[in-house]
């Protein structure tokens, strides 16, 4: 066999990065349980009529498709997609088990998703997503859209990473504003203020032109709106003095404030009023988040979300909710790539048990059976070998203590070898320092 060739956007992390992922991801379970959310899978694929329902998503999705047709197979499998999120999987979901389930429904989700986007540092075909929702029967009350952005912000302060910003604005007070500049094609518009940090003032001047149909005064109006931010409710004042009126804008308005004074009340400086911050999907009705991390701006939103009121809905059956998502492969391709996270071993391994003679090695497996007993992460050596080949196999691999059995009816003996230094020891009662137990996860 030829030496494989890497496909690009399918990230493939080493060991050492998948025990950091694996603690980021313990990290953000936690939260998202304390805070009451369930747990979820849904299956990776979607039929394409719900995939492509909402959103400018048709160039992103991947097809599923058997390399051979069957014709005695299920029908519509040349119909469906792999999700590019969690959320229309979520919607659908709810629709189907809707008598099953309890309202206000909370799960959070931790799944692999696929997206036909151009690779590069940050962005991946193939990422793992971990997403939190709401949904209610009807109607949602506005305060659980204050609550998403506590929840992110108590997950990623867990997490040995910079810190982050989360960025909010509400949809109601774009297309409120919009409509009350007279512009009547509010989803336009909005696609096009989305663009704003990609392609800039005048392009976004010359979209809003060509696809919303907006004049020069409209279109500037439209950016005025989209330059206002604020760390507080002040950003209401700044919206006012654009001396534009509309109930939509003024329930947008009031729904934000509660927002940015919830976040700031729990964790001050989490959240700030953005109101550039549009979301390009389309089924966000109300209020939309993105996430930075700071100093690595550039790179865009790494944990993002909204209220959507629509996409759950069939006849007369209808369950808004509201989700945020956190761009887990996003995060850490970023931070890995600065070499911003580290590991304190590359193995989970915490003693390695010398083997004093092949003849010898069921001794050594009863002493590593009693250490992971007691949750102690033990393996026995590989071989026989002189001894100081197996502290220097415990070297390579990062594991900081050997064990040595005792022969002849001696004590056993284990040794840091990292310090020298080497005690009398027995297996059911040693203990290693809590802090040599698991691999540390830190900063850099």
């Amino acid at each position: 066999m030829s030496k494989p060739t890497p496909i690009s956007g399918f990230p493939e992390w080493t060991p050492a990065q998948r025990m950091i992922e694996q603690f980021v991801l313990d990290r953000i379970r936690d939260t998202f349980e304390l805070y009451g959310f369930a747990p979820l899978e849904t299956r990776s694929v979607e039929p394409l009529d719900q995939l492509l329902r909402k959103g400018e998503t048709s160039k992103e999705v991947y097809l599923l498709r058997r390399l051979q047709a069957d014709a005695e197979g299920p029908a519509g499998d040349d119909a469906l997609g792999l999700h590019f999120d969690l959320t229309v999987p979520f919607a659908r979901y709810v629709l189907e088990n809707a008598g099953k389930l309890q309202f206000p429904f909370r799960r959070y989700q931790i799944q692999k998703v696929w997206r036909g986007e151009r690779p590069q540092e940050g962005r991946y075909r193939e990422f793992l997503q971990a997403d939190i929702d709401i949904v209610d029967r009807d109607t949602l009350p506005a305060h659980f859209e204050a609550e998403m952005p506590l929840v992110i912000g108590d997950a990623l302060r867990s997490l040995p990473i910079p810190p982050v910003r989360i960025q909010v604005n509400n949809r109601k007070i774009c297309e409120g504003f919009y409509r009350g500049i007279g512009l009547t094609d509010p989803e336009s518009a909005l696609r096009a203020v989305d663009k704003l940090d990609k392609i800039g003032p005048a392009k976004v001047v010359e979209l809003l032109a060509e696809t919303a149909g907006a004049s020069e005064a409209q279109a500037k109006a439209c950016l005025s709106l989209a330059e206002i931010s604020a760390p507080d409710a002040s950003f209401a004042d700044a919206v006012r003095a654009l001396g534009v009126s509309h109930p939509l804008l003024d329930e947008g308005v009031d729904e934000l404030v509660a927002v940015v004074e919830t976040a700031a009340a729990h964790s001050p400086g989490l959240c700030v009023a953005d109101l550039r911050i549009a979301r390009g999907l389309d089924y966000y009705t109300g209020t939309v988040y993105e996430t930075q991390l700071v100093g690595y701006e550039r790179f865009g939103s790494v944990c993002s979300g909204g209220r959507y009121d629509n996409l759950a809905s069939s006849g007369a059956a209808r369950f808004p909710g509201v989700g945020i998502s956190i761009g887990v492969t996003r995060l850490l391709g970023l931070l890995f790539g600065a070499d911003a996270l580290s590991v304190s071993r590359s193995v989970p391994t915490c003693v390695l048990v010398a083997v004093i003679a092949e003849e010898q090695r069921a001794a050594s497996n009863a002493v590593a059976d009693a250490l992971r007993s007691r949750g102690v992460p033990t393996e026995v050596s590989p071989s026989a070998a002189k001894f100081g080949k197996q502290i220097r196999y415990a070297e390579r691999r990062g594991i900081p203590y050997v064990w040595f059995p005792g022969a002849e009816g001696a004590a056993d003996e284990v040794k840091d070898i990292r310090s020298g230094e080497q005690v009398a020891a027995a297996a059911g009662e040693w203990t290693p320092p809590r802090a040599d137990l698991r691999p540390l996860i830190g900063q850099g």
